[in-house]
């Protein structure tokens, strides 16, 4: 391990949790993360070695089965992954955030019902907010819930579901008007729900249909796809957490976290896009020097290790404001925010050493070029953080008459 990312007061456990993970990524995900992920290919046996680490429980609780560690450790394996392969990260990501939800939100019945069964991958989770054209506008989601006694029907469609094809339990966001009065803010009515399903593309049951995955420039070997509600019955007692009306605040709650993820894969990227620059430019001559010893590389080396340092301790602050109970809306927010921007830029500073080659198939760099974008939308934009971060400090610093 290198100079760059460390990260000081981890526990014994903690430090043995990452070395673990570390030697996983070098050794399993980096000899053949380039050809899976030029294939678009899922990385299956990759998945099977992270169920045999106990990566898919290690916020879960013990007595649920699963590792029952923090947000931190959590993040800091999540930056370990993505340095390997960010569609790797991609794929637990999701997974974690509907644990997190069940978690903290679920009935006991919910929890007791599906928790043991993701802390061993059995059971693998995926979460779906975002519709066709919904964009960032949460409030203004169109699939609804609609009681049929005591059961639910969903209907709607909805875009850019993570795992859509390999998980088998989705969290969905409804429009859902029980009780309601009707000018009730838009949040209020919406309800989270937990659907079941078989894996794979096609009608996975009646009423809901995965059509197939939505080819992407990058993040590839993860399935992306879309999710078509058409009278799906969901029985009552998987409205998460048993009442309706709690979906928003639910759902963010989830993309809370999700963002100190997004935030942790930024910093993994960066971290490797900056060790193949520093390693490229060692061997590269020009001028009858390595170019490491022009000074212009060097400037430019200098730069983006600084980069790397600012976004994993920003990163970390997030994790741990989260873990020690205190809201982290605001340090989530900035992190997801810096840690994606200056992964895009360590990324292509790193294309920028790598020159013509950079452009090959051949070197890695070329892969996360194409990856690191789609952090800058993930979990929402950078327009997004911006405006989370900006109300909260107004919260924070309001003037006093």
């Amino acid at each position: 391990m290198g100079r760059l990312a460390r990260t000081e007061g981890l526990t014994d456990i903690q430090r043995e949790i990452l070395e673990t993970v570390r030697g996983f990524v070098d050794k399993e995900i980096l000899p053949v993360a380039g050809e899976l992920e030029h294939r678009d290919e899922y990385p299956a046996e990759i998945v099977e070695g992270l169920k045999e680490l106990g990566l898919f429980g290690l916020m879960i609780p013990e007595e649920y089965g699963g590792l029952g560690e923090s947000l931190l450790t959590y993040a800091l394996c999540v930056e370990e992954i993505a340095r390997g392969w960010m569609s790797v990260s991609g794929i637990i990501n999701t997974h974690f955030i509907v644990a997190h939800m069940l978690r903290h939100h679920g009935t006991e019945e919910q929890r007791a019902h599906f928790l043991p069964r993701m802390a061993s991958g059995e059971v693998r989770g995926a979460f779906s907010m975002s519709e066709p054209a919904l964009g960032s506008d949460v409030a203004a989601i169109s699939s609804k819930g609609v009681r049929d006694g005591d059961d639910f029907l969903l209907t709607g469609q909805k875009m850019w579901l993570t795992n859509g094809g390999s998980s088998t339990l989705v969290a969905v966001l409804c429009r859902t008007d029980e009780g309601q009065p009707a000018d009730a803010p838009p949040h209020r009515s919406m309800t989270t729900f937990l659907v079941e399903k078989e894996p794979g593309f096609g009608e996975v049951r009646p009423g809901l249909t995965i059509p197939g995955k939505i080819e992407k420039m990058g993040y590839k070997g993860v399935d992306t796809t879309e999710m078509i509600m058409d009278g799906l019955r969901i029985p009552a007692d998987r409205v998460l957490g048993g009442t309706t009306g709690r979906g928003f605040y639910q759902m963010m709650d989830g993309v809370e976290v999700g963002r100190v993820n997004v935030a942790a894969r930024g910093c993994g990227v960066a971290l490797r896009a900056f060790e193949l620059a520093i390693a490229y430019a060692q061997q590269r001559h020009t001028f009858g020097k390595p170019i490491a010893e022009h000074q212009a590389v060097q400037f430019r080396l200098a730069e983006m290790a600084t980069k790397v340092e600012a976004a994993h301790a920003l990163m970390v602050g997030a994790a741990r404001t989260k873990d020690s109970g205190r809201r982290n809306d605001l340090e989530a927010g900035m992190a997801k925010y810096l840690a994606a921007e200056y992964c895009k830029e360590v990324v292509e500073g790193s294309f920028r050493i790598h020159g013509g080659y950079g452009f090959s198939k051949e070197y890695e760099i070329e892969r996360l070029y194409r990856e690191a974008p789609m952090l800058l939308i993930g979990e929402g934009t950078a327009e997004i953080q911006k405006m989370i971060i900006g109300r909260r400090l107004l919260e924070e610093y309001r003037e006093r008459n």
